[in-house]
């Protein structure tokens, strides 16, 4: 037998999150895998592996945001992975789509994000590693592991070289549903938190909004996990701003920004608004900054290869931020 071992690990990417799968790959200091997808004139195309993949644990990286090529893709990588008798196959979904699906919330709909979860363990997926879900309970879709990392590992960093005191910053929630959301960020900087409630007519259009909290003379950092048309965000910056608030910034894991999302940023009040690069960005604007995760899907790749402990990679960043009032 030869002294040899052979690697065992072996990182690939899809097509829509190649740009993201180069940096965890040269982060976690090992090519991405050679792979193709072949497109054919109807629209069809078909992926395929170009290296031996027997026994590996086969990562593969990709955001399932529209179009749906996209979790088709994914699906198809695999179902190939499967067949080529890849020992382990973990689907690396820094963005989760259809996950705002998540239950019935009116009578004949489907629970979109349950049909996701089916599908990856359906097509062969041993375990999912993924940010921020739009609600929790999503991991309990999945019979099989799911480790769900947190942007605020990459935000908390951030926040730490913006400010040298944390003592007049509130967290906001633009809506009743990320309330939970910006309750964690105060609570682990010790700093207080508001909340945004709105009334919808119809999806993406809001009726009404009302801010619960004081904001005067503040510095607000709107925080949730998807920006999609951005109404929601600059109606919620905009009340802040008018109660008395004296910044106003905002902090979104999933950049969606469909539509004019983009202009309606640059024409706000919002000071800043930071997102991740799980979805690429659309259009480039002064206003947004980026800040990659490709260091925490890295680190999280090896320590599940390793079979150790990824809950510390949060705990590192609230270590990060030392007394409550100071980072």
């Amino acid at each position: 037998m030869s002294s040899e071992q052979k690697d065992t690990t072996a990182l690939f990417s899809c097509t829509a999150s190649r740009y993201l799968a180069e940096k965890i790959a040269e982060i976690y200091e090992k090519p991405l895998g050679q792979a193709v997808c072949l497109k054919y004139a109807d629209g069809e195309f078909q992926p395929s592996y170009e290296q031996n993949i027997r026994g590996c644990d086969v990562f593969i990286i990709q955001s399932t945001f529209a179009p749906c090529d996209n979790i088709m893709e994914l699906l198809m990588m695999v179902d190939a992975a499967k067949r080529a008798s890849a020992q382990r196959i973990i689907a690396v979904i820094p963005y989760f789509g259809f996950a705002r699906q998540d239950r019935k919330d009116k009578p004949r709909v489907p629970i979109t994000a349950k049909l996701m979860a089916d599908l990856l363990q359906a097509a062969g997926v041993n375990r999912v590693i993924t940010m921020d879900l739009h609600a929790d309970q999503i991991q309990g879709f999945f019979n099989i592991p799911v480790d769900h990392l947190l942007s605020s590992s990459i935000f908390i960093p951030y926040l730490r070289g913006l400010y040298s005191d944390v003592s007049n910053v509130l967290f906001a929630s633009p809506d009743a549903g990320g309330a939970k959301r910006a309750s964690q960020y105060a609570k682990i900087l010790g700093t207080g938190f508001v909340m945004c409630h709105k009334q919808r007519s119809r999806p993406n259009e809001i009726a009404s909004m009302q801010l619960i909290g004081d904001v005067t003379d503040k510095d607000i950092i709107l925080v949730d996990d998807i920006i999609d048309t951005g109404g929601t965000l600059c109606n919620a910056a905009q009340l802040i701003k008018q109660q008395g608030a004296k910044t106003v910034r905002a902090m979104i894991t999933h950049p969606v920004l469909s539509g004019q999302a983009v202009e309606k940023i640059e024409s706000s009040v919002l000071e800043e608004l930071i997102v991740t690069d799980t979805i690429p960005l659309r259009k480039e604007s002064k206003k947004i900054k980026v800040l990659s995760v490709s260091p925490i899907f890295a680190e999280a790749i090896r320590r599940v290869e390793n079979s150790e402990s990824i809950a510390n990679l949060y705990e590192k960043a609230v270590q990060q931020v030392g007394v409550h009032t100071k980072f």
